[in-house]
C-alpha cells in the first residue's frame, strides 16, 4: 500500500554545488512566503556556524505543496566530514535529487552520497546546477554522472534516472540545457512523477525508526522519523526498542509535521508521513518506536566508523579558568555525552586519566565544528593533535585511505604532485579542466592529509581547491614527515612587547602581537628551522642615559598571523596542545618548563 499524495526526497551533492540554494528556490516558488516578505538566502542554514562558514552542517527537514501532493524535503550537508548526517536521513526518503555542478562535474563527495543512495535502492533524479555559468559543460557532466552510476553498479531502473537542468541563482529548471528562464515547475513535476510514494500499510501496527533528534525548551526531546507502517496519535502508548535490545514504554505527548519552515502540531499521522514526536524520555537516533502489542525493532542505521581522534582534557595552564565558564572534567564529559545523542558519527571514550576523553570523528572539520561550538557555549579545555584510527583486519594493521582531488592552476601541478608524493600519495588520474586548471586525483593515507590544506594554499597562492573522502582501509605504509618546522616557544610569563617580538621575528613567523599575554611554554610562532627555539618576547630594551644615532628608530614588526582553529589543528605537533577558551586559542607545549622538556627528549 502507498500514500499517493506524499513524496519524500533528500537533496544530496558535493559541497558548494547548490543544495541549500535549490531548497530556497523550491520554498520560494511553492507559495509559503508572502509576496512582500523579506527572505534571506540559504534559508535552511539557520545555525551561526553554518552562516559564517557558508556550509551546511546538520540535515534539516522542510516540506512544500505541489497541487495536492506534499513533498517532504531533507537538505543534507555536502562535506565528507558530515557524511553521518547523510547516512541517517536515507531511512526517511524514497528518492534523491543528485545535484551536480555543471562546471566542476562529479567530485569525491558526489560518489560517496550516490553510493549510499543506490545501496538503499532509492530512486535518483539527476539535477545539473549552474548551467548558466560561464564555462558550464552540462553534456559532459551528464556523461560523468552516468559513468559514476556504472562504477557503483546501479540497477537498470536507477541508471535510467531522469535529468533536469537548473539555475539556483535565477530560480528556474528546464529539461533542455540550452533553455534560459522560467520557473521550478518542471522539477516539481519530475519529483511527483519519478519519486515513488512512500510504502506502508496504515492498518498494520505502528512502527517507526528515529532518524533525528531535536530539542525544545517546552516539550524536551523530539524524535524525528518516517512512519514505516500503521497509524499513530497523540496520547498513544508506544514501546521504544533500544540499541541494546532493551524495550521501554513511553507515551506520545505532542506530535508535529513539517509545513514549510515551521512545525505544525497534528493529532494523528499515518504510514509514509515524516513526523516529530515528544514525550519519549531518552529516545536516541536509530531506536525503533512501535506498538507495544507488536514489538518488532527495525535494523539499526548503518553509520561509517570515525577515522580521526583527538583528546579533550581539562586546561591546566597558567591561565586556566580565567576566560571559560565550564572548566571541569564533569562539565566536559556531560557536554560530550549530550553531543552523542544527536551526532551519530561521533565516538567518545574515557582514557586512563580522569581528566581527559578521546573524541573520534570523521575528519578535522567534523571535530573542529564541535570544538568551536563548545567554546562559544563557554567551555574551556585543551585539545591534542589529531591522529588517525587504525584497525586490525585479518591480522594486519590497516589505516584509513582517502580519495583526494586537487584542482590547481596548470603552473602549480608540479609542486602539488611533489608535496603529496612525500606524503605517500599515489596519483590515479590527471586531466585538464576549463580555464587553465588541472584536476589531479590521488589515493592517500588519511594521516597524509593532516596539515596539508594550509600548505596547499601557500604553494598555490590560495588558488588550489582540495576535496577528499575515506575510501576504505589498507595496510599501514611507511613514515610520513608531516611537520618540517619547529616552534618558537615563550621563555617566561608576561606581556609580549615590541622589542622582544622584533628580535623573535627574525627566527620565523609570529602568531601573536604586542600586548598579548604569554606564559612559559606557550608557542608564539613558527621557527624557520626544524627544531624548537625558546625566545623571550617579553624582553624590554635596556634603559640607559646614553643615546646613539639610529638606535632609537621605531621598531617595525611584520604583521603576525592569526591562526584559526583549523590552522591550529594542522600546525601542532605531538608534544603540543591547543588551549581552547571562549576568548582565545593558544598553542602550548605539553611540558611547559624548558628544562623538563629537554630532560624528556633525552629520555
Amino acid at each position: 500500500m502507498q500514500k499517493e499524495n506524499i513524496r519524500n526526497v533528500a537533496i544530496i551533492a558535493h559541497v558548494d554545488h547548490g543544495k541549500t540554494t535549490l531548497v530556497d528556490a523550491l520554498l520560494k516558488q511553492s507559495g509559503i512566503f508572502r509576496e512582500n516578505e523579506q527572505v534571506a538566502d540559504c534559508i535552511m542554514d539557520s545555525g551561526d556556524l553554518e552562516r559564517e562558514r557558508g556550509i551546511t552542517i546538520l540535515s534539516k527537514n522542510t516540506s512544500v505543496m505541489y497541487g495536492d501532493i506534499k513533498i517532504n524535503i531533507v537538505d543534507t550537508p555536502g562535506h565528507a566530514d558530515f557524511g553521518g548526517e547523510v547516512e541517517r536521513v536515507m531511512e526517511m526518503v524514497d528518492g534523491v535529487l543528485l545535484l551536480v555542478d555543471a562546471f566542476e562535474g562529479c567530485m569525491p563527495q558526489t560518489r560517496f552520497v550516490l553510493k549510499k543512495a543506490l545501496s538503499r535502492n532509492l530512486k535518483p533524479i539527476i539535477v545539473i546546477n549552474k548551467t548558466d555559468r560561464p564555462g558550464a559543460r552540462p553534456y559532459e557532466v551528464v556523461d560523468e554522472v552516468l559513468e559514476l552510476f556504472m562504477d557503483l553498479d546501479a540497477t537498470e531502473s536507477q541508471f535510467d534516472a531522469p535529468v533536469i537542468y537548473f539555475s539556483g541563482r535565477e530560480g528556474w529548471a528546464a529539461l533542455d540545457p540550452e533553455t534560459r528562464g522560467g520557473d521550478m515547475k518542471p522539477l516539481f513535476e519530475m519529483i511527483a512523477k519519478h519519486v515513488p510514494p512512500p510504502p506502508g500499510d496504515k492498518d498494520k501496527p505502528f512502527q517507526m525508526i528515529v532518524s533525528n533528534i531535536d530539542y525544545d525548551d517546552y516539550v524536551g526531546r523530539i524524535a524525528v522519523g518516517r512512519i514505516n507502517r500503521g497509524t499513530v496519535k497523540i496520547g498513544q502508548n508506544v514501546a521504544v526498542c533500544g540499541a541494546d535490545g532493551a524495550v521501554r514504554s513511553g507515551k506520545i505527548s505532542k506530535m508535529y509535521m513539517f509545513e514549510g519552515l515551521k512545525r505544525v502540531e497534528v493529532q494523528t499521522a499515518q504510514a509514509g508521513d515524516i513526523i516529530c514526536m515528544s514525550g519519549l524520555t531518552g529516545v536516541s537516533i536509530g531506536e525503533t518506536v512501535c506498538d507495544p502489542d507488536c514489538i518488532e525493532p527495525l535494523a539499526a542505521i548503518e553509520i561509517d566508523e570515525p577515522a580521526i581522534s583527538v583528546t579533550f582534557s581539562v586546561n591546566n595552564g597558567p591561565f586556566a579558568g580565567q576566560e571559560g565558564t565550564y572548566v571541569t572534567s564533569r562539565h566536559i564529559k556531560d557536554r560530550l555525552e549530550k553531543e552523542l545523542e544527536t551526532n551519530v558519527s561521533l565516538r567518545v571514550t574515557e582514557t586512563d586519566s580522569p581528566d581527559s576523553f578521546e573524541v573520534a570523528g570523521r575528519g578535522e572539520l567534523h571535530l573542529s565544528i564541535l570544538i568551536e561550538t563548545m567554546r562559544r557555549q563557554g567551555y574551556e579545555f585543551m585539545v591534542s593533535r589529531p591522529v588517525v584510527i587504525n584497525k586490525i583486519i585479518d591480522g594486519v594493521l590497516c589505516e584509513p585511505v582517502e580519495r583526494l582531488t586537487v584542482d590547481v592552476p596548470d603552473e602549480y601541478t608540479g609542486v602539488v604532485i611533489e608535496k603529496l608524493g612525500s606524503r605517500r600519495a599515489q596519483m590515479t588520474n590527471m586531466h585538464p579542466i576549463n580555464q587553465g586548471y588541472t584536476r589531479v586525483e590521488f589515493k592517500i593515507p588519511s594521516r597524509g592529509i593532516i596539515g596539508y590544506r594550509s600548505e596547499l594554499m601557500t604553494d598555490t597562492k590560495g588558488t588550489g581547491i582540495l576535496n577528499h573522502y575515506i575510501d576504505g582501509y589498507e595496510p599501514v605504509s611507511g613514515e610520513i614527515a608531516l611537520r618540517r618546522r619547529g616552534s618558537l616557544v615563550a621563555f617566561e610569563t608576561g606581556e609580549a612587547v615590541t622589542y622582544g617580538l622584533y628580535n623573535a621575528q627574525e627566527r620565523g613567523r609570529l602568531f601573536i602581537g604586542a600586548g598579548t599575554r604569554v606564559y612559559e611554554g606557550m608557542v608564539v610562532g613558527e621557527n624557520a628551522r626544524p627544531e624548537d627555539i625558546v625566545v623571550n618576547v617579553c624582553k624590554k630594551k635596556h634603559v640607559a642615559n646614553i643615546r646613539a644615532s639610529g638606535s632609537d628608530d621605531a621598531l617595525r614588526l611584520t604583521p603576525h598571523e592569526i591562526l584559526s582553529l583549523e590552522n591550529c589543528l594542522e600546525f601542532i605537533g605531538d608534544d603540543e596542545l591547543i588551549e581552547v577558551t571562549p576568548k582565545s586559542l593558544r598553542i602550548r607545549k605539553r611540558i611547559l618548563n624548558a628544562e623538563f622538556r629537554a630532560k624528556s627528549r633525552s629520555r
